[in-house]
């Protein structure tokens, strides 16, 4: 039987397929952390954290983030808070924090729809170390209520082109490319 705080990531990544063979060795990285221990410890070099573009498929826009740690506009999501296994649980509160969007659900479903391990900076609190990021897709149906949770995190809706041309990450622009496709359903 699998321990508490890794069964929620296995169930979710149980049929997942990996597009390409970076996110593949990315998916072998983030499922040999589940025998570790508790893998959203963010005491390990790589933990889980779990994210989510947020969009609102009436308008086909998505909702950017200003991550200043990172100076690049991101998705929004982070860590799990302690006792929180669930990624789901983790992305949409960590969404109803940084947006204030209380309407927030997992769309077209709950399904992982990109794993993602990425390196992050030092910072004057903690080491240099790497996220194994689970990906999902929230929607709103409220895209005027969205607020940042604080200044210095802007928050942006745009089209899937301006959102392209904002981001430098190769794997978040994959990400909008997923989006697209659902987009286009």
């Amino acid at each position: 039987m699998r321990h508490s705080t890794t069964a929620p990531i296995a169930a979710l990544l149980a049929g997942y397929r990996p597009r390409n063979a970076t996110e593949a060795s990315d998916v072998v990285r983030l499922l040999d952390l589940l025998t570790s221990g508790d893998p959203w410890s963010r005491d390990l070099p790589l933990h889980v954290t779990a994210s989510a573009l947020v969009v609102h498929p009436p308008t086909r826009r998505v909702l950017l983030r200003w991550h200043a740690r990172m100076q690049s506009w991101l998705q929004i999501g982070g860590h799990g808070d302690p006792g929180e296994y669930d990624p789901i649980d983790v992305v949409l509160r960590e969404g109803r924090e940084e947006t204030h969007l209380d309407d927030l659900v997992c769309w077209p479903d709950a399904a992982v729809r990109q794993v993602a391990v990425l390196p992050v900076p030092a910072s004057l609190n903690e080491p240099a170390h790497e996220h194994a990021d689970l990906r999902f897709v929230l929607a709103t149906e409220t895209p005027e209520q969205a607020r940042p949770e604080r200044p210095t995190a802007t928050l942006r809706w745009l089209s899937l082109p301006e959102a392209h041309a904002k981001t430098t990450e190769p794997n978040l622009r994959e990400l909008l490319a997923r989006v697209a496709d659902f987009f286009d359903q």
